[in-house]
């Protein structure tokens, strides 16, 4: 059994597409329907066992994979290992600018380096990320840039670093999109809501705050119209919608895949759920060990 993908089995037939932060969640369930879809990926992350994992689970279901790692916010080796991709595949003709992290604290308990270092994850390794993926190849052959953004858009208590750089890294993808349509370059962004996602098991730091955090999450589907989280899948979906020729005509967009959060007025209780369509094509999918605690 495969990557069960809504699109068309050739869709991205010997297109080479570079995914950061593919070794776990969003990214690596991305590079699972893009390889399906016969695309070769070559995934970036920082813990090159978990990047050999998803080669390895690739491979297994025949597609091709390349392994690169890194951490985003080093600007020379981000320069070094695109020249490293594209001396491989000779082009890049998608980017998915997944890579990214935070932790929770209240902003009075939150240090600079704390604030900075996340800043550098979700935005600044971003932006480099595109920006050498257009210097060193789709400035003379075209693409397209799908940006990792969040539904951040009223606030996010105890994040506000990842708050601010996913709001940051909306108005970016704008003025990419801006700047370099006239290259063929087109540059959207995907906005999740609460995703069953492992990211979601990152948060075991004990403090008082990832505690309460963890335990908001399980409660999470009462803030949402939809009244459930979302899937990996349903936001690898919006990546390939956007990576694709289909979205010939889409740039500077941000997708909101989040089943309507923040939608609505604090007065109005939605209906409790009547009915639960949901869109599970990932095969290799694992519920986030968070989420099965009881």
């Amino acid at each position: 059994m495969g990557y069960i993908s809504i699109f068309r089995p050739d869709l991205f037939q010997d297109r080479s597409i570079l995914i950061t932060g593919g070794g776990s969640g969003i990214g690596r369930c991305a590079a699972h329907e893009l390889s399906a879809l016969g695309a070769h990926i070559s995934i970036v992350g920082r813990t090159e066992d978990k990047l050999k994992q998803v080669q390895q689970e690739i491979v297994e279901d025949g597609g091709g994979c390349d392994i690169y790692s890194a951490d985003i916010r080093d600007e020379e080796r981000i320069k070094e290992l695109v020249g490293e991709v594209l001396s491989a595949r000779g082009r890049i003709d998608g980017l998915f600018n997944n890579a990214g992290g935070q932790f929770s604290a209240p902003i009075a308990k939150m240090s600079k380096k704390g604030f900075s270092a996340v800043i550098e994850s979700n935005l600044i390794g971003g932006f480099v990320t595109a920006r050498e993926v257009f210097n060193q190849s789709m400035g003379d052959t075209g693409g397209s840039i799908v940006n990792m953004s969040g539904n951040v858009y009223n606030g996010v208590p105890n994040f506000s670093h990842t708050a601010a750089a996913r709001e940051a890294m909306t108005n970016f993808t704008k003025t990419a999109a801006v700047e370099w349509a006239y290259a063929g370059v087109r540059v959207n962004a995907v906005s999740p809501g609460f995703v069953e996602s492992s990211g979601a098991d990152t948060y075991n730091s004990g403090t008082e705050a990832e505690n309460k955090w963890k335990e908001a999450i399980k409660k999470m589907n009462s803030y949402v119209p939809m009244r459930r989280k979302g899937l990996e899948a349903e936001v690898s979906s919006a990546v390939c919608y956007l990576l694709s020729e289909g979205a010939a005509y889409v740039t500077g967009a941000n997708i909101k895949v989040d089943g309507g959060l923040g939608l609505g007025v604090p007065w109005y209780m939605p209906p409790e759920l009547e009915r639960e369509v949901a869109y599970s094509g990932f095969h290799r999918a694992v519920k986030p060990n968070i989420l099965s605690e009881r």
